[in-house]
């Protein structure tokens, strides 16, 4: 974003202690500043949900005062909490945790708030907040989020962090870890063959239980592949990515599991309009008292989705930029229109909450994760219906157990394979780990050695 460096994709280290494995590579390449590496800053539990320090707008355009808004976040927040503990507990009330924050939020709001007018606004404070949660979840509405596998995410200690170079910067160093140009870019896998479907010689005559087909024409024999597309790729191409076609239980699995769009709009100001120790913009409509996480017109009111913006921070480095968040399909439609409408949205939009009619934003980056062909989309969540099973079985090698061909043709990983730390970047990185241990294992070695750089 001129010479500012924005992530349009992963944004944090979330839970940057010494469990993280990110958080470790981070430290030991020195890519974050001192205060993010800090045993004070590791020692920091938060859940999951950093304390932020707030504005809130409304759409009369005023700003909320703190005695009206924190009420509603402790509200919501310890409903959040309940929904995790029905993972541990087992059963679940209803499917979803949208219809149990739904059902449970009205009556607990007018038990703990007599004045009506109050009680509105933060029950409109709410809805912000349950837009909030399907960014952080990656869906469209958290009614397609299932209650019971809620609490299977697993959150870290640490006050989350970024990367004051970029995520990118943790990319280049692994990469350095590596022979020079083992690597092939540009070569877009086409169908990956396997079970000995190719009869084909390999090197010295060699046949291979797998062939990796390129779009460019060229193809790659192999023991062993491992598959780390994301799962919105996989959902749209698991008929053709792999030959013969996936098991149907795999199959299944794949379809019932959960995955969406979280997208980003960067702004760029000349001068701020939040104050100096604000780290997280809300807007709040005021006719949403009945919670709601999606618009009823898409195409024409996709902008209510916004839930608000994050400031990057320290101002030194980014000046003043705004990072909104939007989710679901109003995030998808988003995509789909032209820079200057989505601008002229956010002006509006911003103009509106503030009251202010001379805000104007000076440069807009946006993310695009639905209309990226390799990605289609953002990360996985555990939709209702879907359970750990379905984790599980897609992250199990194929030839499945009792098949008496080659084994561990195909492994899968990526962020949608792990159990507890799906939607992360630390997730992706330890299934990565956890099949290459799997590979060394069938070879005859126990595990990786401890080093960081011998997994690498």
């Amino acid at each position: 974003m001129g010479d500012k460096i924005v992530e349009i994709g992963a944004n944090w280290i979330h839970g940057p202690c010494q469990e993280n494995p990110v958080f470790r590579l981070a430290c030991r390449y020195q890519l974050l500043d001192a205060e993010a590496a800090s045993e004070q800053n590791q020692a920091v539990d938060v859940g999951g949900h950093p304390p932020f320090v707030p504005n809130w707008f409304s759409s009369a355009g005023r700003r909320l005062g703190p005695e009206l808004t924190e009420p509603a976040e402790a509200l919501f927040r310890g409903l959040l909490e309940e929904c995790q503990r029905f993972h541990r507990s087992g059963g679940e009330p209803v499917p979803s945790v949208g219809e149990y924050l739904k059902r449970c939020a009205p009556g607990l709001a007018a038990e703990a708030w007599r004045d009506a007018a109050a009680r509105e606004l933060r029950l409109a404070a709410m809805s912000a907040l349950l837009k909030l949660e399907c960014c952080i979840s990656g869906t469209h509405s958290m009614d397609q989020v299932g209650l019971g596998a809620f609490g299977m995410y697993h959150t870290l200690q640490g006050l989350d962090c970024t990367f004051p170079g970029g995520y990118e910067g943790l990319i280049h160093c692994m990469m350095k870890e590596l022979p020079e140009d083992i690597v092939s870019y540009n070569t877009a896998v086409k169908c990956v063959h396997w079970n000995s479907s190719v009869q084909r010689a390999g090197p010295n005559g060699r046949a291979f239980p797998v062939w990796v087909e390129c779009e460019n024409g060229q193809s790659f024999p192999a023991d062993h592949v491992i598959l780390t597309v994301p799962l919105g790729y996989l959902k749209k191409h698991q008929k053709t990515l792999l030959s013969p076609p996936l098991p149907l239980n795999k199959m299944h699995s794949i379809e019932r599991m959960g995955f969406g769009t979280n997208n980003k709009i960067f702004l760029e100001f000349e001068q701020p309009f939040w104050s100096a120790d604000c780290e997280v913009i809300y807007f709040l409509w005021e006719d949403e008292s009945t919670l709601t996480d999606a618009v009823r017109d898409v195409h024409r009111l996709w902008m209510r989705k916004l839930v608000g913006f994050t400031v990057l921070k320290p101002t030194e480095r980014y000046g003043h930029v705004l990072c909104g968040w939007i989710a679901g399909h109003e995030s998808e439609h988003m995509e789909s229109l032209p820079e200057e409408e989505v601008l002229k949205a956010m002006t509006q939009l911003i103009r509106q909450f503030t009251g202010d009619p001379t805000i104007t934003p000076k440069k807009m980056v946006r993310s695009r994760w639905f209309h990226e062909p390799y990605t289609c989309g953002s990360y996985s969540y555990v939709a209702r219906g879907s359970s750990g099973y379905d984790t599980e079985m897609l992250a199990e090698p194929l030839p499945l157990k009792g098949s008496t061909t080659e084994p561990l043709q195909v492994l899968f990983a990526g962020e949608a394979t792990h159990c507890t730390f799906f939607s992360t970047v630390h997730g992706a990185l330890l299934s990565g780990w956890r099949e290459g241990t799997r590979i060394a294992s069938h070879y005859g070695s126990s595990s990786f050695p401890a080093s960081l750089s011998s997994k690498l």
